[in-house]
């Protein structure tokens, strides 16, 4: 599954991190933790264990959201949906080896009539969550004690697109 071309708003981010990759994935789909390095997440709950079809709640920027995961290759790829007062959001992640740490890519589209009737205010409002989502993953990710295995290579690499 991919994200939704026609929506009126998408963001496309990546970043490069030095750790290993099972602690950025470990991390990025430990969905109940998310609160305790994401400040932007209050809360978040994952009931049971991390499945395609499985369903988490979770609560950002005063938005209430019951995502649905939709795809799982684990420590490759995640996708999932989720409704949230009627926008309609498609998030993938994808986490790639490389010889100077973990690429993450992710690509999020926004359709729904909220979204159409706003599209150039939450433009900007996906792109900082996105690039704050990342920026946060990175920092953790590095910082744990089997982080950091890449050196000054990995550090500091950042690239954006943004579609719109």
């Amino acid at each position: 599954m991919d994200i939704d071309a026609t929506a009126p708003v998408i963001t496309r981010d990546e970043i490069l991190i030095d750790a290993p990759l099972e602690v950025v994935w470990r991390l990025q789909t430990d969905i109940s933790a998310w609160p305790t390095w994401r400040p932007e997440v209050r809360t978040a709950r994952l009931d049971g264990s991390l499945n395609v079809g499985s369903v988490f709640h979770w609560e950002e920027g005063g938005l209430q959201i019951a995502s649905t995961v939709r795809e799982l290759a684990p420590f490759r790829r995640i996708v999932w949906t989720g409704p949230a007062q009627g926008i309609e959001a498609v998030h993938v992640w994808q986490c790639t080896s490389t010889p100077a740490g973990v690429l993450v890519h992710t690509e999020e589209s926004w359709s729904g009539a909220p979204v159409s009737a706003q599209a150039a205010s939450l433009q900007p409002l996906l792109d900082g969550a996105i690039r704050a989502w990342l920026t946060h993953l990175k920092a953790h990710a590095e910082a744990e004690p089997s982080g950091s295995t890449f050196g000054e290579a990995g550090r500091g690499v950042r690239m954006a697109v943004r579609a719109s």
